[in-house]
């Protein structure tokens, strides 16, 4: 009897109708999708060709996606290229589940490092996906809410790094003026690119606070800029989508990279909608166990 009522009710000209136009609903989702892409890509192979972006030491144009969530990972490796590594060990502060973040690419070419992350979820699904290189010690993961205040307890042990990542939205800035005693070759911090590049601003710190999901976060380029001199490091470039700003070691930049070093020189404007995760959904497979 309740096969026959679901057949009859299948056949009802206005449920047809329906599943018809869910139906077309999906297919114009899916091509609506990939004309984004396709406008994303077009957008950036349009902005490289232009002249501001041929000198070849700037970074740009070195920009790939493997685990990060824009062009980090191909510039990573670029940077790491021209300046070296000394250790291979790498400390990322605010990972997510720890599939899209700037260190994933690392740990799956055989590097070590330590990931702090205050969600308790992000925690469990990291636990869970990267059991193995927990158990053999070339993953750490803190689990604490990070602030200025207990910053260098958690990074204790872990001064001596290549690469240190900075991404917690809301006090980045503090995070990275607080730490003391890491002399990493390069840094990676989240800056807030709609706030033009000659403003140093920066949200006002609150230890207990989260970002509200607005453009009230972080901190502008300039002052990364200023606080990496203060620091001992250089800004040498920024990811076209206008997240990410790459510093590294004075004593390591001479000749390597494009100056000036300053905001004006290397600024990207917030470009969040290019945002995109080509070719087929990242995963916990076996790649990050090789």
């Amino acid at each position: 009897m309740t096969r026959l009522i679901r057949k009859v009710y299948r056949s009802l000209p206005v449920i047809r109708e329906l599943q018809h136009a869910h139906s077309q609903r999906n297919e114009l989702r899916e091509k609506l999708s990939k004309l984004i892409i396709l406008q994303q890509e077009l957008f950036y192979a349009r902005c490289i060709d232009q002249q501001k972006y041929m000198c070849p030491l700037r970074l740009t144009r070195h920009e790939h996606q493997v685990y990060s969530q824009h062009g980090e990972d191909g510039i990573i490796a670029e940077v790491l290229r021209r300046v070296g590594t000394s250790r291979k060990v790498f400390l990322e502060i605010g990972v997510g589940d720890g599939l899209e973040n700037n260190s994933a690419f690392l740990l799956a070419q055989g590097w070590t490092g330590c990931w702090l992350e205050g969600s308790n979820a992000c925690c469990d699904k990291i636990r869970r996906g990267f059991k193995r290189q927990m158990a053999s010690g070339s993953l750490t993961l803190k689990q604490s809410f990070i602030t200025r205040e207990n910053i260098n307890s958690l990074v204790e042990g872990w001064e001596a790094v290549d690469v240190l990542s900075i991404d917690i939205d809301l006090n980045t800035y503090y995070i990275w003026e607080a730490i003391r005693h890491i002399g990493a070759r390069l840094i990676v911090v989240e800056y807030n690119g709609t706030v033009p590049p000659s403003v140093d601003w920066k949200a006002r710190y609150d230890a207990n606070g989260w970002w509200d999901g607005s453009n009230y976060m972080g901190a502008s380029l300039k002052a990364y800029e200023l606080l990496g001199i203060k620091l001992g490091y250089s800004l040498v470039g920024c990811d076209i989508s206008g997240t990410n700003a790459f510093f590294v070691r004075n004593d390591l930049v001479e000749g390597r990279f494009h100056g000036p070093f300053t905001a004006e020189e290397h600024f990207e404007p917030a470009r969040y909608w290019l945002d995109r995760r080509n070719g087929h959904p990242i995963g916990y497979g076996d790649f990050l166990h090789a």
